[in-house]
């Protein structure tokens, strides 16, 4: 057992993986942390990795690079909307599926961190996100 709150994420198909448990047993985990979340597989828009979508109350942070080939900013937004809980999506402007390229910002992991705890502090709190 634990005695504080449990959080659960992943890169891309970790991201996946973690999504899928939490809408197939709600209240696993406080919230999840999703880095580049495959939405499709590349150049396969029509291809979508949301069927558990519906079924995601887990509220669930998404950080996505501007140049990620497995999902456009515009589709993820759109996808968004299938999610019944609450969640932010956090754009990482000029990187791709792996969050990194020539002009990424250092401190992105920093940036990130501290977007998750404003992300949960504002669940616990029962402000708007982001």
């Amino acid at each position: 057992m634990t005695s504080g709150p449990i959080f659960l994420g992943g890169h891309s198909y970790g991201g996946r993986q973690a999504s899928m448990l939490a809408a197939e047993e709600p209240g696993i985990t406080e919230a999840l942390l999703l880095l580049s979340y495959p939405l499709h597989p590349p150049r396969r828009p029509e291809q979508l990795r949301t069927a558990h979508w519906p079924r995601l109350s887990t509220p669930a942070m998404f950080v996505h690079g501007s140049r990620d080939p497995f999902a456009t900013l515009e589709e993820l937004k759109s996808a968004l909307a299938l999610l019944p809980g609450r969640h932010t999506l956090l754009e990482i402007d000029s990187v791709g599926h792996e969050l990194l390229g020539r002009k990424a910002n250092p401190n992105f992991g920093t940036e990130i961190v501290a977007a998750f705890t404003r992300f949960v502090d504002a669940l616990q709190f029962g402000s708007a996100p982001l």
